[in-house]
């Protein structure tokens, strides 16, 4: 009922219902985040990936019961899926590292200089021609992470080292992804997440000490962010669906509104001034990229 509805709804009506859903899942996404830093001052980073993974996997197996399973072990490029699910594991694994020693809106920061990072390295792996508008958004956003990081001997801490780390594996798995563009969404996801528990257990066995025992209560919470953030993705798809990326897109900014005001809310974090003022740059050079990638495709499409 609910698909016939919206496919047969007006494009403006589709537009607005797929912005709706997007900022909706962002808000989702910034929920999830704020109740990872917050376990992650009990719980491990890997002790929360293996937790948030099975339940997410738990949450995938009934659209493989009723699709087939064959769309789940008849991949393209098997090597590459692997990889990529690879690359996932130690992004996520990174990031609730750094949310626990970092304020969120910093952390947030970090990692969405990865579409900047895409930019710079498509011509390398994936053979597009950056020209000159671009590559100068490029540097701009670079100066952006340079001005946020503020450099100096006090400022290289292993979380920001680790941030650093994650935004990069971040950036690959985005690269990745173009490159696996044939494989549906929650085949992606299901070895991403079933990577994630191997990729955690192994973390957990070689520093046993590291695994706290869970309370009932939490245990609930943990498996909560792996629901939450597939919902979230599942929002994300249908959003993308009902309306145009270059719409739909540039609203993943609103993530770092999202980080400032909920760390502030809940965990008291105040701002830093460089912080900010790197943020705008790397989301002003974001933004740039993303726009001009638009057009030079709509003007191949002429």
């Amino acid at each position: 009922m609910t698909d016939l509805t919206l496919s047969s709804a007006s494009p403006s009506s589709s537009t607005r219902a797929g912005v709706l859903l997007m900022l909706l899942s962002i808000m989702m996404f910034a929920l999830n985040d704020v109740l990872g830093k917050w376990l992650v001052s009990t719980y491990s980073a890997p002790q929360l990936i293996l937790i948030r993974s099975v339940a997410a996997v738990a949450v995938l197996l009934p659209f493989f019961w009723r699709s087939g399973w064959r769309k789940l072990v008849s991949v393209e490029r098997p090597l590459l899926q692997a990889l990529r699910a690879l690359l996932c594991a130690v992004e996520a694994t990174a990031f609730y590292y750094v949310v626990g020693h970092m304020p969120l809106a910093d952390t947030i920061t970090y990692w969405l200089a990865a579409p900047i990072y895409v930019a710079a390295l498509s011509p390398l792996m994936l053979g597009e021609k950056v020209g000159w508008r671009r590559w100068t958004a490029i540097l701009v956003g670079f100066a952006g992470v340079v001005v946020a990081l503020e450099p100096s001997a006090a400022s290289f801490t292993l979380p920001a080292l680790v941030a650093l780390a994650g935004s990069f594996a971040f950036t690959f798995t985005m690269i990745f992804a173009r490159s696996l563009r044939g494989t549906p969404d929650t085949t992606l996801a299901f070895w991403q997440m079933a990577v994630a528990v191997v990729f955690s257990v192994v973390a957990i066995g070689i520093d046993p000490t590291g695994w706290i025992p869970v309370r009932p209560v939490d245990f609930g919470l943990l498996a909560l962010l792996g629901v939450v953030a597939m919902s979230a993705h599942m929002l994300v798809n249908r959003s993308l669906k009902l309306a145009d990326a270059a719409t739909i897109v540039p609203l993943n900014y609103t993530m770092l509104v999202w980080g400032i005001l909920l760390g502030w809310l809940f965990f008291g974090d105040v701002p830093r001034g460089a912080m900010l003022v790197g943020a705008v740059l790397i989301v002003a050079s974001g933004l740039f990229i993303f726009f001009r990638e638009q057009k030079l495709k709509q003007a191949d499409r002429r």
